[in-house]
């Protein structure tokens, strides 16, 4: 069987050809798929500065330089997986619970399918409605969350749903197994201890950047393999966990944060496990002059691409 390849640099300019995810062919369909790229273009759900329902695009734009192989991996993800990108969901830019609706209905067309959804943001709000998808097919999931931000907010401004939100409302919605459940890089100014404590108390295990800073982060990764076992696992990756020095372009910015490195580290480090869906959020273009916060993004939705199980189960 012929796998979709993206179009290479020497057939057509990286600066040309269409504007989909690695320049691979767009589908309107998950059927025959076994990962799926597809859009959230919504910035209705954050706090601060707006822009990340300009996310998808520039990230697919900035992913015209990548290439189909991993020379660190050593992973060639084209070959042993059919991959297309869907385009954007289309949420209701007026209204944030539509957008949860519809953004849920999406998700759940693409794991229906049988593929996995590799989600481009987009605020972190989406990932409530893709973890309802993906539950709703797997049942309770494990989570890594990779954030400056835990988003356990009980409420924003009087609101239930909101960037902030998103993982409060998955834990008592039973979409998660909360002994499965790490999220990493937290830090940052709060209000209390309970900004952090909350997850603890709910079996989450929390890993604040100053844990992570000075050192390699392959250590922590193959406790969260042992700690992941075999069943079903969620990756969310919020672009704010990256310090400011090499992510600027997003809305809540936060210093002392993860390397480019570390990110690596920690997507390379999730080979083996049972990933049935992922997101990259948070790339604000507005903020991102020169690009280099969404071809971040780029890379590292590729590096998820590269460590899921069906990739692994060929390599």
């Amino acid at each position: 069987m012929k796998f979709n390849q993206p179009l290479g640099g020497n057939e057509m300019p990286r600066f040309a050809g269409p504007v989909t995810m690695m320049r691979l062919p767009s589908a309107t369909s998950a059927e025959g798929l076994d990962a799926a790229f597809v859009g959230v273009p919504m910035d209705i759900g954050a706090s601060h500065r707006s822009g990340t329902r300009f996310g998808p695009r520039q990230i697919r734009a900035e992913s015209a330089m990548l290439r189909p192989y991993n020379m660190a991996t050593k992973v060639s993800p084209f070959d042993h997986m059919h991959v297309a990108d869907m385009g954007d969901i289309a949420i209701n830019t007026f209204n944030l619970e539509k957008s949860v609706g519809l953004i849920e209905a999406g998700i759940s067309k693409i794991v229906n399918a049988g593929a996995v959804p590799m989600t481009l943001g987009g605020d972190h709000t989406l990932t409530l409605p893709a973890l309802r998808a993906v539950a709703k097919h797997h049942g309770p999931v494990g989570l890594v969350h990779v954030d400056a931000h835990a988003d356990i907010n009980d409420h924003m401004f009087g609101e239930a749903i909101a960037h902030g939100t998103p993982f409060r409302r998955a834990f008592e919605e039973g979409l998660l197994d909360s002994e499965r459940v790490i999220q990493i890089g937290l830090r940052g100014t709060g209000y209390a201890d309970d900004d952090f404590d909350w997850p603890r108390e709910q079996g989450f295990r929390v890993v604040t950047a100053e844990e992570c800073w000075h050192k390699s982060l392959t250590p922590l990764m193959a406790e969260v393999r042992a700690q992941m076992g075999s069943g079903p696992v969620y990756l969310t990756y919020d672009i704010d966990s990256l310090d400011p020095a090499f992510a600027p372009g997003t809305g809540t910015l936060e210093i002392g944060g993860l390397t480019t490195i570390q990110a690596l580290e920690i997507i390379r480090g999730l080979r083996g496990v049972n990933l049935v869906g992922a997101d990259l959020v948070e790339v604000s273009p507005p903020y991102d002059m020169a690009g280099a916060t969404a071809l971040i993004g780029a890379n590292l939705l590729y590096e998820m691409l590269c460590v899921l199980p069906k990739v692994v189960a060929a390599t």
